[in-house]
């Protein structure tokens, strides 16, 4: 029995459900949940890949501002392992992906590369599996 995740990235657009369309064309993500927001947006999302989610919804216009500081700035991003790296590079820039950095072999065995999405958010895609630490 595999041990469910207990980490969630969230992430705020400004364009929610453009970006789970975008989300699904470049890497495959699966809708487990989309809660309607005002005015036809997303309060929440949860998007599925493998055994991994990422949590996601429209930027609030008052209260909790989860936007990156300063101008070009990530608080955040997120690592996507996957076994076909070339294969979801290759979707990736079809959609539209900004590349950060192109896809290369790393010294430690993976093979990486990192985009940001339509709206800026930094997604960082590769074949490396973080061992988990036993319980």
């Amino acid at each position: 029995m595999t041990t469910p995740p207990s980490i969630f990235p969230y992430l705020r657009y400004r364009d929610a459900k453009a970006a789970i369309a975008w989300l699904q064309t470049a890497f495959g993500f699966r809708v487990a949940l989309e809660v309607p927001g005002g005015n036809g947006g997303v309060a929440h999302a949860e998007l599925q890949l493998g055994n991994g989610m990422v949590m996601l919804g429209d930027q609030p216009s008052a209260g909790l501002d989860m936007q990156p500081a300063g101008p070009g700035g990530n608080s955040q991003g997120v690592y996507i392992v996957v076994a076909d790296v070339d294969a979801v590079y290759a979707k990736a820039k079809a959609a539209g992906a900004r590349m950060v950095i192109e896809l290369h072999d790393t010294d430690y065995g993976s093979r990486d590369f990192s985009c940001r999405d339509p709206e800026g958010q930094l997604w960082s895609i590769g074949s490396y599996q973080p061992p988990m630490l036993a319980d």
